[in-house]
């Protein structure tokens, strides 16, 4: 934080507190520090202000900026005590971060033969306008925060961000962007008018950017943010990257191995995110506003995409993004991940050409979608596959496919189609297998009533701590239909449907490890009796945070083990012995 004062014959001192930044200094309105006199030009200097301390240039006025009593030619460092005079205005560092400012180089806005209109978020008058407050909002000050894990930070990430801000309100008025994207022009077409229209941009500022300042990387930031997503296309680009979260404009974590990182990047402002927002939305035919603040969405790459705005997010607008692999995954990838053994995916593969009812569990994140797509893999290419899911991420290679999407309300709240209305229409589909890409609520009944009446070796998954929650979990889902079911009709009908259940587990290493495999027995009495199959017990945790445990056979057999040979399926019984104590 730096505080300049500024001083004029007959009037009272002012003083301002600066963050860094660039500040434009002159008599038009438009300028950061406004001084409101025909002696001060237009745009008179530029005031550059860094953690390092502050520096002035002339942008070329004919009354000329002095400094220490010598009027300068060029960027000229400017120490506290040191009075730089501009007409009758007498501007002095009072304080500064720090004492020994090194030099930097200039960073002065675009000039352009369009100079983008824009209004100053710093003036020399008493009050502010909110407007423009909230416009410079990256300026103004913010309550202390808790440090982040941040890389090494930027000393000229403000004033960047400031620059891209000015290029970009210039690129739109050019470019007419939105008219563009309403005419329906090819999306190739509208980045090379984008790119275009920034080399132009750029070409007119290039010799006065700072030496730190990569042109050509400066403007493809611009154009991903125009046109694109922003500072996420390099993160989507990251195959080591699973997970993006944006919380607000200014801060984007990412997960990569399993582990959360601060990545130091950021939009430009809120506005910036929600075109981002709608650029993902709008092909999707859904909707984001006051009315509808959240919403459900997926890139076109299948990654799964939530959006939540004001007034619902108190930080700005939010964005997670949960990426899935650039290649389908096979039993293999999981194998070198640890994710469960060949012994396990044999018995889950047997298990499916069984067309046994499957379903995976497991907690956010804990990889019950990859498991699910993987064990797709073993579905058979002469069966009829109807998928139903929120928001399609599923990716199955077999030719006989139907994939259904649920649909949210319109803007009057009318035409949403439910998860469960898509289930009792697969129904009258002919579907040999019927896969839900997650059960939650109502749709669990008619599930349940589907793998009862002929449509067996279906697949679906369920947020649940153990399998034994499963249980739990979708006699609550068969409640929440609205069936006022008494609890042993419900049981009944789940013991009866639900063959094996796959948990997943993330770990605090990151990994994601099969857990247990259970199968469920039957019915005794009131309750639903369970045996594990294999389990994965930990032992402890290596020096290195790694955690050290093994995939273990219990010892039990599937009850329906006598039956595989009828079927024409061969699985040794030696994969459920268990291992051999010492």
């Amino acid at each position: 934080m730096t505080t300049i004062q500024i001083r004029k014959d007959g009037a009272a001192p002012v003083e301002m507190e600066l963050d860094a930044g660039v500040y434009t200094i002159g008599r038009s309105d438009r300028c950061r520090i406004h001084l409101p006199d025909p002696q001060v030009g237009g745009r008179h200097a530029i005031l550059t202000v860094t953690d390092g301390g502050c520096s002035i240039e002339d942008f070329g006025s004919d009354g000329g900026t002095f400094v220490n009593s010598s009027k300068i030619s060029g960027e000229t460092i400017v120490v506290p005590g040191c009075p730089i005079v501009i007409g009758p205005y007498t501007i002095e560092i009072k304080s500064a971060t720090s004492q020994q400012p090194e030099q930097v180089g200039i960073v002065p806005e675009p000039v352009s033969p369009h100079p983008t209109p824009f209004k100053p978020a710093t003036v020399l008058h008493d009050n502010y306008d909110d407007e423009m407050d909230n416009m410079f909002s990256v300026y103004s000050d913010s309550p202390s925060l808790p440090a982040l894990p941040a890389p090494a930070q930027d000393p000229y990430a403000e004033i960047k961000r400031s620059i891209k801000q000015q290029i970009h309100r210039e690129l739109v008025e050019r470019l007419d962007i939105k008219r563009l994207s309403a005419s329906r022009i090819d999306a190739e077409q509208l980045r090379g008018r984008a790119r275009e229209v920034v080399n132009s941009i750029m070409g007119e500022i290039r010799a006065k950017l700072p030496s730190s300042v990569n042109p050509d990387e400066l403007g493809t930031e611009i154009i991903n943010e125009a046109i694109g997503l922003g500072p996420l296309e390099k993160f989507l680009a990251d195959d080591s990257i699973t997970e993006i979260m944006v919380n607000g404009p200014d801060k984007i974590f990412v997960e990569r191995n399993g582990k959360i990182e601060y990545t130091g990047q950021a939009f430009m402002d809120s506005n910036s995110v929600m075109a981002t927002i709608e650029r993902i939305v709008a092909p999707l035919g859904r909707r984001i506003d006051e009315s509808q603040p959240y919403v459900d969405a997926r890139l076109p790459d299948g990654s799964r995409v939530n959006c939540i705005i004001h007034p619902l997010s108190l930080v700005g607008p939010c964005m997670t993004i949960r990426k899935f692999p650039k290649r389908q995954l096979f039993d293999k990838d999981l194998f070198q991940k640890g994710t469960f053994t060949p012994a396990m995916a044999r018995f889950l593969e047997v298990c499916v050409k069984a067309r046994k009812n499957i379903v995976v569990s497991g907690g956010t994140g804990s990889g019950k979608t990859t498991l699910l797509n993987v064990l797709s893999n073993y579905l058979p290419h002469d069966e009829r596959i109807v998928t139903v899911e929120d928001s399609a991420e599923l990716r199955l290679n077999q030719p006989h496919l139907v994939r259904l999407e649920s649909r949210p309300p319109n803007i009057e709240g009318r035409g949403a189609i439910t998860i469960r209305d898509l289930v009792r229409n697969c129904l009258r589909m002919r579907p040999d297998r019927i896969i839900v890409g997650e059960c939650r609520g109502g749709e669990a009944l008619d599930m349940l009533q589907a793998m009862n009446t002929g449509h067996d070796g279906s697949l679906t998954t369920v947020h649940a701590n153990a399998p034994r929650d499963v249980i739990s979990r979708l006699e609550t889902m068969v409640l929440m239909s609205g069936m006022e079911l008494p609890s042993r009709a419900i049981r009944e009908q789940i013991a009866s449907a639900i063959d094996i259940i796959v948990h997943e587990s993330r770990f605090s290493d990151g990994s994601r490890k099969v857990t247990c495999i259970s199968e469920v027995v039957g019915l005794e009495g009131s309750q639903i009796t369970m045996q594990d199959i294999f389990v994965y017990k930990q032992t402890g945790i290596s020096t290195k945070g790694k955690v050290q445990g093994s995939f273990e056979a219990t010892g039990a057999v599937p009850t329906f083990y006598g039956d595989l040979a009828a079927r024409g399926l061969d699985l040794d019984i030696a994969i459920f012995q268990p291992p051999q104590k010492k």
